[in-house]
């Protein structure tokens, strides 16, 4: 697509207030395919503005139409779906066909839930004497990630438009041209003017200035949990409404009655997905020691067939970070089994699919962040062993267990501390809530639950 050199607020690409702009690059190849305007303080506040003038209207819109509206949407998003794979592809450098699976396929999937939800959600309830009325709660702030961009920004949008809420949106900084072509779908499908309103820019300018904004009810943010935090207390000192979608360190457990090669190969492919750029992927592989060594060998064995075939980190900082974790793996003790710290390609911001074994809990690597395509093999004695590592880390965002039968694995699960557990490679499920315990963040996101974080309560006695 054609980047727009404006913002979308109010229904019509309008000219940025300031002169700066934000180059987007390939990440496979390094080249500049696009440049949007790099918005501020009042790019943010027009679109405020123009948010709260379409507030009173759309939120008295019945739900029945708001439901029609987001199908609309989402029909749009049918339409534009080889486009939208193509974009995606061009700006975060996923393969052409997991793009056009996942990154367009998944969110059209979910605004479809949402045009559905939005028809049948029960808004309202009688309870003893009192009626409890289910209320938009006002304007959003949604500030977005680049790892899943359209996925992130239906995430967040169809929920609120379902509610009743109208939205200002500041996408990531590396991705903003699918956030583009979103506005587009969203004007095609008739969706008012102001309720839905695009601000390109960098997140310490444009993302602080909607976080602050006293127009703004409610920010919701997915991103690092370092930002979050900051988000939090910017809103906590506005008394302001926040959901927070932030990191992960998701474990894998394998439990000893488990089919090992499977949970070990599924588990591979959990965290080369998308180049390792997952906030849930499962990036702890935790086995008994009996089947430790197996263990290795079926996840190196594994992870050799991704290397053709995932695309690099999104850019150049990101690159630098993950081969910083490695290097850092390597100097408290782990071993790497495959992959390594350099880069396999001249151009492009590759990392190799890389696995560590011999790692153990308290290192670096088992307990931060990387964002990228690693692996780290943790052994453990028994269950409550088992259990004392996939828990001990600051987050608690998925996770996955594997055992002979669901119920082994269901009984573990319910033990850890964490927001959403795969059982036995059980699959997606876009009416399921999504988010962390911990400081993997505040809130859910998708179905009933997700609509749930738009609403505020209010009851009337009589």
């Amino acid at each position: 697509m054609k980047a727009h050199d404006g913002m979308y607020i109010d229904g019509t690409w309008r000219p940025a207030t300031g002169t700066g702009t934000l180059t987007v690059l390939n990440p496979a190849d390094e080249q500049p395919i696009g440049e949007v305007p790099a918005g501020d303080a009042q790019d943010i506040d027009a679109a405020v503005r123009a948010a709260r003038t379409a507030l009173p209207s759309w939120s008295a819109t019945p739900p029945a139409e708001r439901a029609a509206l987001i199908g609309a949407l989402r029909d749009r998003l049918v339409a534009r779906k080889r486009e939208i794979a193509e974009t995606v592809t061009a700006e975060l450098g996923a393969p052409l066909a997991f793009s056009e699976a996942v990154h367009a396929g998944v969110p059209i999937l979910v605004s479809g839930s949402y045009a559905e939800l939005a028809a049948t959600y029960a808004f309202e309830e009688r309870v003893g004497n009192s009626t409890v009325y289910l209320e938009p709660v006002g304007v959003v702030g949604a500030i977005t990630p680049w790892n899943y961009p359209l996925h992130q920004i239906v995430n967040k949008v169809a929920p609120a438009l379902a509610a009743g809420c109208t939205v200002v949106l500041k996408p990531a900084e590396d991705t903003p041209l699918t956030a583009q072509l979103f506005a587009e779908a969203t004007h095609e499908a008739g969706i008012p003017a102001g309720v839905f309103n695009l601000v390109t820019g960098l997140g310490p300018v444009a993302g602080q200035a909607l976080a602050e904004h006293e127009g703004v009810d409610l920010v919701s943010f997915t991103g690092s949990t370092a930002v979050g935090k900051q988000i939090g207390a910017t809103a906590g000192a506005a008394v302001k409404r926040v959901a927070l979608e932030l990191g992960g360190k998701s474990a894998n457990v394998i439990l000893p009655s488990a089919d090992l090669a499977k949970a070990v190969n599924v588990g591979v492919a959990n965290v080369m997905s998308n180049s390792g750029q997952t906030c849930s992927a499962w990036t702890r592989i935790l086995v008994h020691t009996d089947q430790y060594d197996e263990a290795v060998e079926l996840a190196t064995t594994a992870a050799a067939k991704y290397g053709p075939r995932i695309g690099p980190v999104v850019n150049a900082k990101q690159q630098a970070r993950v081969r910083g974790y490695i290097e850092k793996g390597v100097e408290e003790g782990a071993r790497i089994v495959a992959g390594g710290p350099e880069s396999l390609q001249e151009r492009g911001y590759y990392v190799q699919p890389t696995v560590f074994a011999d790692v153990t809990p308290e290192m670096t690597i088992a307990q931060e962040e990387i964002f990228g395509p690693v692996i780290s093999l943790i052994r453990y004695a028994d269950e409550d062993d088992a259990l004392r590592i996939a828990n001990g880390t600051v987050y608690g965002l998925a996770g996955a267990v594997w055992a002979a039968d669901d119920a082994e694995a269901i009984a573990f699960a319910r033990r850890m501390d964490t927001g959403q557990v795969d059982i036995n490679g059980g699959g997606f499920n876009p009416l399921a809530p999504f988010g962390g315990y911990k400081q993997s963040g505040v809130g859910r996101e998708l179905g009933a639950h997700g609509l749930a974080e738009y609403l505020q309560t209010k009851s009337l006695q009589f």
